[in-house]
């Protein structure tokens, strides 16, 4: 096995040495919010959907419409509003009266980043036609099914603190997104940065860096990264105890009414892996758990109307059931 960790290691470090290109790419045009870029990375390399959450002012879109930038593929993004339709999502049948035919014309999903800008702005059926492409990678236009090009990625906003004129995003919705990401201000001398390179007009053009081949190679490398039969367990321990507290002795049952989903397992071992690769390293740590657990865990832990009243949230949950499980 140690031989194994070694070869992983090698191809890792192979594999990898387009990561540091890919970051200074995007901090060309961002500054600091190295979480919020990090997180990116892990979801671009895991191929999953991303959901981030944030006040107004924080890059959120630019440093999607950078990374997609960044990579040689096709972007779009979308604004999601009220009077938002199915069709303006996926497309829709055009007829021609020539020869009494229909033709599709596909919508903007068809790319390969998708920026889904206030995504909880739409009403439920846009939701539902997002949903199927989201988990199937296809989209249904009349009759026919079309797949969707590789890679795809969803890689939605949404504001917290404005309610009016927004639809909450169903569970089954939420939990498709692999990771929801926490955005918060900048520091001092981070906005100091912002503020010089935006007055100044000093915004350098970003240029495509990598290709989808590197990508795939890199998401290949990923699934191969070593994780221990200790670390698979502790994975398990953290998702278990968000559904049965009780059987590891936390005293929370009362303030958990839905634990994480099997895909939260799944996502929390794919992103401790991804987030390995990003430090280089072809073997998952506990730390690497800890590191990516509240990303993953964050929308999937859902608190009683009890929690609630005492001020607690699913962030507060986690952090009780990570301090409290034994680390390999």
């Amino acid at each position: 096995m140690q031989y194994d960790i070694q070869a992983i290691n090698e191809r890792v470090e192979r594999e990898s040495r387009f990561v540091p290109i890919l970051q200074k790419s995007i901090q060309r045009s961002i500054v600091g919010q190295r979480y919020l870029v990090d997180r990116l990375l892990v979801g671009l390399l895991c191929d999953g959907h991303v959901l981030i959450e944030g006040v107004p002012g924080l890059a959120k879109t630019l440093a999607v419409k950078t990374l997609a930038q960044s990579v040689s593929t096709t972007f779009r993004r979308i604004q999601f509003t009220p009077d938002l339709l199915p069709a303006d999502l996926v497309g829709t049948e055009v007829y021609n009266p020539r020869d009494h035919s229909f033709t599709a014309k596909r919508g903007p999903i068809f790319a390969n980043f998708i920026l889904a800008d206030e995504i909880n702005r739409a009403p439920a059926k846009v939701q539902s036609a997002l949903l199927e492409c989201m988990q199937e990678r296809q989209v249904t236009i009349g009759d026919t099914t079309y797949p969707l090009a590789y890679p795809f990625l969803v890689l939605a906003t949404q504001n917290p603190i404005e309610q009016q004129g927004t639809y909450p995003l169903p569970e089954a919705q939420v939990d498709r997104f692999m990771l929801k990401l926490k955005v918060t201000y900048p520091s001092r001398e981070e906005e100091k940065q912002i503020m010089e390179m935006v007055t100044s007009g000093d915004i350098p053009a970003i240029t495509p860096v990598i290709d989808p081949n590197v990508l795939k190679t890199a998401q290949q490398v990923v699934r191969e990264i070593y994780m221990d039969e200790k670390v698979k367990n502790y994975v398990l321990d953290i998702v278990f105890a968000t559904r049965d507290p009780e059987a590891f002795k936390l005293p929370i049952k009362h303030l958990i009414a839905y634990g994480g989903s099997p895909r939260a397992t799944i996502f929390l071992a794919q992103a401790a892996r991804a987030h390995a690769f990003l430090r280089g390293r072809g073997y998952v740590t506990p730390e690497d758990v800890k590191a990516v657990g509240f990303d993953v865990l964050r929308h999937r832990v859902i608190v009683t109307y009890e929690a609630e009243a005492e001020g607690l949230d699913s962030e507060a949950v986690l952090q009780r059931i990570f301090d409290s499980i034994e680390v390999p």
